[in-house]
């Protein structure tokens, strides 16, 4: 799914309106299980708070969607919630938004507005990473051609997992199922074909900005 992405480390953010606190936790999650332990958890936490909404995406295509208003008016708390992991093309991922009543009433409009705004600031505090389907490609090559091949991927801002040194040189990369010939034909290029490729790995990743996380 191009354009999906993962909350990688989760985060926590606060606003308040018209004197109502808003404490928004977001973390990663695998399953509804996990998803309903964090929501306990929150509640166990903020046991003392007016309300503690929830909405949760598991699954790529966000194919599981729950969400609660937790006693405020329907459609209020939750839902704006949930639009807002939608929004942002976020799956895995639960956010509890917790209240602290503050005397004044914000309306319908005004707790759409202040749930939505506290998911957001919850999910800006969060290590989120766009997911990509690709392959680790292992290149070797000898130390006349390593500098060429160093070049050629800084060039195309593609960071080197690992290098190994020994009589030869041994580069770990990992590439996106669009780059993987590019880069190939480019290397055989370089080098004159005399920097070889010992395997190619299908992997999931993560970017964020230069950054690619080995995922699965």
């Amino acid at each position: 799914m191009d354009g999906q992405k993962i909350v990688y480390r989760g985060g926590e953010g606060r606003i308040e309106e018209k004197k109502s606190r808003f404490i928004a936790t977001v973390v990663p999650v695998k399953s509804e299980e996990e998803a309903l332990e964090f929501i306990a958890k929150m509640k166990k936490k903020y046991w003392d708070a007016t309300h503690n909404c929830s909405a949760f995406v598991i699954g790529e295509g966000a194919r599981l969607q729950r969400c609660s208003d937790d006693g405020e008016p329907q459609g209020t708390a939750g839902r704006p919630m949930l639009d807002v992991l939608l929004g942002a093309k976020i799956y895995d991922a639960a956010v509890v938004v917790t209240r602290y009543f503050g005397g004044t009433l914000l309306g319908t409009g005004g707790l759409v507005r202040a749930y939505s705004k506290a998911a957001a600031e919850g999910l800006a505090a969060c290590v989120v990473l766009e997911i990509s389907h690709g392959s680790i490609l292992r290149i070797r090559t000898d130390y006349s051609d390593y500098g060429k091949i160093q070049y050629l991927l800084g060039t195309e801002e593609i960071p080197v997992l690992d290098t190994e040194f020994t009589d030869l040189v041994d580069l770990e990369v990992i590439l996106s199922e669009e780059e993987l010939p590019r880069i190939k034909n480019a290397v055989t290029e370089a080098t004159g074909a005399r920097a070889g490729f010992l395997s190619e790995k299908p992997v999931t990743y993560g970017i964020r900005g230069k950054e690619r996380t080995i995922l699965s």
